[in-house]
């Protein structure tokens, strides 16, 4: 489908055609309609398929067609990351259609809490906002939703991990009853369904592509050991200078930090990215990596969703996700818009047990390497009968033989 054939308002069209969008991708294609004509939605896409422009645009055209002095819509997002590329993209797709949106986000200066608040009570088009940001305007009393018509879930799955069902819940019960409801997600659990069930007014639904890897990610793992994942990365990055783009993925702030150090003393340009940098620091890092002033950047799983960076080439796994979806939206960084991309994940001994259900869930078996001789060798890739590796060590097991005994300790 062309954009012109959508139904959209023409000014949205050209504003869009002069980002150099034409065609529809299937998601849009899908849901641009079931929006315009009203119906609530339950959407499932994976990252990188244009599932932004499949909500928004349609809400601009509606906007447009009845505007208002007051809050229109309202977009729920887990991250702050999330909330600042939508802002960014509504902004691009609403040139010359007078359509005005704010970003709401912990993290912020005092100024930034004076513009919030300004939104909120006196009226922008659309806000986008994480749940605990938006809870504590709402705690104070001015947020106007009397107008609201449209309110907007987007990475729901990714919500519902983080624990946000709560401060969802406590949100929707302050908006109008009558509003068009859209649910974005791009895994469809069971529990989104059921989530959806507690939202939504009998809602059309739409899946594309649930929880697959882009086609043009070449995968591929290392088994190793924990003392040879840094070494190994030197290796796999040192003269690849094909790889202007590189990302690495780490659990926690510490491996961060350590990551990050290693590569500098080798020379690399390379920054980290966790929540110990305040929100002015990590835009300054966002901004400087999308626009090439350095090589590589180390993040924890923060940026791992929603975030648009063109000419990603490689992205590495320190460790191995523990979700199984979480590791298409980390790999889905790279091979977006049918380019090409690489992803490498490192696994040790206790990460077969989580790999293997990445390999059932998307359905494919990913080669697996050892290190490089003079990095010794690593573990062999071993599988129970059931098809997993090792499972994680989940405490001491309850003894089941007769006569339940306490547990003395011995002197």
């Amino acid at each position: 489908m062309r954009f012109e054939d959508s139904g959209l308002n023409p000014e949205i069209v050209t504003a869009i055609s002069y980002m150099g969008f034409e065609n529809a991708t299937p998601i849009q294609e899908k849901a641009i309609p079931e929006i315009l004509a009203g119906h609530d939605l339950i959407a499932c896409a994976q990252t990188g398929t244009g599932k932004t422009a499949a909500f928004i645009l349609p809400v601009m055209h509606k906007i447009m067609a009845n505007p208002s002095k007051k809050l229109n819509t309202l977009v729920i997002v887990p991250v702050r990351e999330l909330a600042i590329q939508i802002d960014q993209q509504i902004e691009a797709f609403s040139y010359g259609t007078g359509i005005t949106s704010l970003a709401i986000f912990g993290g912020g200066k005092g100024l930034d809490w004076g513009q919030e608040k300004k939104a909120l009570s006196q009226g922008v088009d659309i806000v986008i906002a994480t749940p605990g940001k938006l809870i504590s305007h709402m705690n104070m009393g001015y947020v106007d939703f009397s107008e609201m018509k449209h309110l907007i879930m987007d990475e729901a799955d990714r919500m519902l991990d983080i624990g946000f069902h709560d401060d969802i819940m406590k949100i929707i019960k302050a908006c109008p009853p009558k509003r068009q409801n859209l649910m974005f997600s791009a895994t469809m659990p069971p529990k989104i369904r059921k989530f959806a069930k507690e939202i939504l007014n009998n809602p059309k639904e739409i899946t594309i592509a649930v929880s697959k890897p882009a086609a043009g990610v070449l995968q591929a793992a290392y088994l190793v050991y924990n003392n040879q994942k840094i070494k190994l990365i030197h290796d796999l990055i040192k003269g690849k200078e094909e790889y202007k783009s590189v990302i690495i993925f780490s659990s926690t702030k510490k491996d961060v930090s350590e990551i990050t150090r290693f590569l500098r003393r080798e020379r690399f340009k390379v920054e980290g990215i966790s929540s110990n940098l305040d929100q002015t620091e990590r835009n300054k890092v966002m901004s400087d990596f999308k626009n090439k002033k350095f090589q590589i950047l180390v993040a924890t799983d923060v940026i791992s969703r929603g975030i648009d960076i063109k000419g990603l080439n490689l992205v590495i796994n320190y460790n191995v996700p523990k979700d199984a979806e979480d590791y298409v939206h980390r790999i889905g960084r790279t091979a977006r818009a049918d380019s090409t991309g690489v992803a490498i994940t490192l696994i040790n001994e206790d990460d077969m047990y989580s790999f293997s259900k990445i390999e059932k869930l998307i359905e494919k078996e990913i080669i697996k390497l050892p290190p490089s001789p003079d990095l010794g060798k690593g573990p062999e890739w071993k599988l129970n009968k059931k098809g997993g590796g090792r499972k994680p060590f989940k405490g001491r097991k309850k003894n089941t033989r007769g006569t339940k005994k306490p547990y003395r300790k011995k002197r």
